[in-house]
């Protein structure tokens, strides 16, 4: 564990520690001479070889150096390691510099060293902690000793965390490790991979859609969002937040020196021979470090058809007979996270076929589907969603997906595609169906235009599915009816349910997703309105009177199935 010197050269000036013994008379000047370029032939620290030549002994050192520069002196050998503060110092200087933060109080730190005289550690940590640091003479081999056992500490507690090695691979992983970094070392720590490798394969198990590696002052904690609920998975020790970021990084094949802007890449996932998942992953400098967060995508999702995302007998036969036209528009709006991009890739894989040319532009592409050609958008290099679409067009399309309409030109393009025999997908942030079309007027396009373009238009929430421990719940009429049931429903002959809990659904009494939809087809009626410059109030009440169930009203027929609580649709639906 001895210290290394940098770039120690012959000539170098005599070790502060040196100096003071001479003057001290307890070592001659010969002998601090041929210490000295011990220390530096070997490049070894100068006080590594001085107690290691027996001039002196740990203890007789410590004493002299607490007398000499005025510092007080403690004995370390039996210190607790738990009852020392929480990683106030980050690991790696500890260890290269040997110190040990001991106590803090406002903006004084107590810390242990053995060598006063090595300012360049007193220095680093001053500016790390942004503390005044006042030294406590330690004996070095206590010192060393205690380093060792907060060293083997920490690396067990991450091994525990990590557990049994995960049988996980990366794709293209040998190729992402080939950063020329001099970090790159650090990343390929045993314990934090397998740690890393262990919360990959638990979120994947536990179904999750995102991960959050979140940074903090005091500590450092990992977050998996579950069935659209944030849960705190782990909080392994801080002292490991800039090697699992680093790790992350090299997969991703990111910069891992760049920490002072957001970085966005990718990395696949090898779950099994037959299945492998997409992570997009963003970085984010924040206070006290990046935070990092994995996102999952899943193409089979997209796979496994149009039954399994919920939509009601009549909302699904709407829905294949729209995507079926020949040409027009479908849109689908929800907030972030409600599950447009599973519905529309869940319609693409419908119509992926082989007489069938179907290209897509997103930011970026979440699904990889075989078949679709996908093309990223990349503001920066100028190829943006309008470009993207304009080139479309001259690659012969039948099918033409746009991930988001964003502004006047991009839903321009896209309607003149839709009224000149294509078929186009988009997405927009509503709130539901009928206000996507007052939506689409305000940025500017023109009524006629929506009316002659648009065919279709589904709403969606995502709200979370009761797990089979399920229970009926006793719920008063009054608010049964409040929350939007007629009173004829009321009849009696069904119960709601409630959540209830247990190991399948880890207590939380909800398991996976349940998909909410509004489907409002632009009927002749519709299209009047649109012509009129109505606006989305009318445009509801019109669609109401045709038959289309609101966001609450499809809601509330998944709680009378039992499929979710009156809570949930309460909480993700507005009337």
């Amino acid at each position: 564990m001895a210290a290394v010197l940098p770039n120690a050269a012959p000539g170098a000036p005599m070790p502060g520690l040196a100096r003071a013994l001479m003057q001290a008379g307890r070592l001659s000047a010969a002998q601090a001479e041929t210490l000295q370029k011990k220390s530096v032939a070997e490049k070894l620290a100068f006080i590594d070889v001085l107690l290691s030549s027996g001039a002196i002994e740990s203890k007789a050192l410590a004493a002299f150096c607490a007398d000499t520069f005025a510092y007080p002196m403690m004995d370390v050998s039996a210190l607790n390691i738990e009852a020392l503060p929480p990683k106030i110092i980050d690991n790696r200087l500890m260890q290269t510099q040997r110190v040990i933060a001991l106590a803090k109080r406002g903006n004084k730190m107590s810390v242990a060293i053995s060598d006063p005289t090595n300012t360049q550690a007193l220095d680093q940590i001053k500016f790390q902690t942004e503390s005044t640091v006042e030294p406590v003479i330690v004996a070095h081999d206590a010192l060393l000793q205690l380093l060792a056992r907060i060293n083997k500490s920490s690396e067990q507690s991450i091994a525990d965390l990590a557990g049994e090695e995960a049988d996980i691979q990366f794709a293209e992983e040998e190729e992402a490790t080939t950063v020329a970094d001099p970090g790159v070392n650090e990343v390929e720590d045993a314990p934090v991979v397998r740690f890393l490798n262990k919360m990959l394969m638990d979120a994947v198990n536990l179904g999750a859609s995102d991960l959050h590696f979140e940074p903090f002052e005091k500590f450092y904690r990992i977050r998996f969002r579950v069935d659209g609920v944030l849960i705190e998975h782990a909080q392994p020790p801080i002292s490991i937040k800039e090697k699992l970021v680093s790790r992350i990084k090299v997969l991703a094949k990111l910069d891992i020196s760049e920490k002072r802007v957001p970085q966005d890449g990718r990395m696949r996932l090898i779950v099994s021979p037959t299945k492998t998942i997409d992570l997009r992953i963003s970085t984010l400098p924040t206070l006290f470090g990046e935070k990092t967060v994995m996102r999952i995508l899943d193409a089979t999702q997209a796979q496994m058809g149009i039954d399994s995302l919920g939509y009601d007998p009549d909302q699904k036969e709407l829905l294949l007979d729209a995507i079926q036209r020949p040409y027009g528009m479908v849109l689908v709006t929800g907030p972030t996270g409600s599950g447009k991009t599973v519905s529309l890739y869940t319609c693409l894989n419908i119509l992926n076929k082989p007489g069938i040319n179907i290209s897509t532009a997103e930011d970026p592409a979440e699904i990889n589907l075989p078949g679709v050609n996908q093309v990223n958008v990349n503001d920066k290099a100028g190829l943006t969603f309008p470009v993207a679409l304009k080139s479309f067009l001259r690659q012969d399309p039948d099918i033409i997906m746009v991930g988001e309409i964003r502004d006047l030109e991009t839903a321009d393009i896209a309607i003149k595609a839709a009224q000149t025999g294509h078929m186009v997908f988009s997405t927009l942030h509503t709130n539901d169906a009928p206000s996507t079309l007052t939506r689409l007027m305000n940025m500017g396009v023109a009524p006629f235009n929506i009316a002659s373009s648009v065919i279709l238009i589904t709403a969606q929430r995502l709200a979370r599915r009761l797990c089979s421990c399920k229970q009926p719940v006793d719920i008063a009429p009054d608010l049964l009816l409040k929350a939007g049931f007629k009173p004829e429903e009321l009849d009696g002959s069904w119960k709601p349910y409630g959540p209830v809990g247990c190991e399948r659904c880890n207590g939380g009494g909800y398991k996976g997703r349940v998909g909410i939809y509004q489907i409002m087809p632009i009927t002749p009626a519709i299209e009047a309105l649109i012509l009129a410059h109505g606006n989305s109030m009318d445009i509801a009440a019109k669609s109401e009177e045709e038959g289309v169930k609101s966001l609450r009203q499809s809601g509330l027929v998944k709680v009378k199935a039992g499929l979710t609580s009156l809570e949930e649709v309460l909480g993700c639906t507005n009337e």
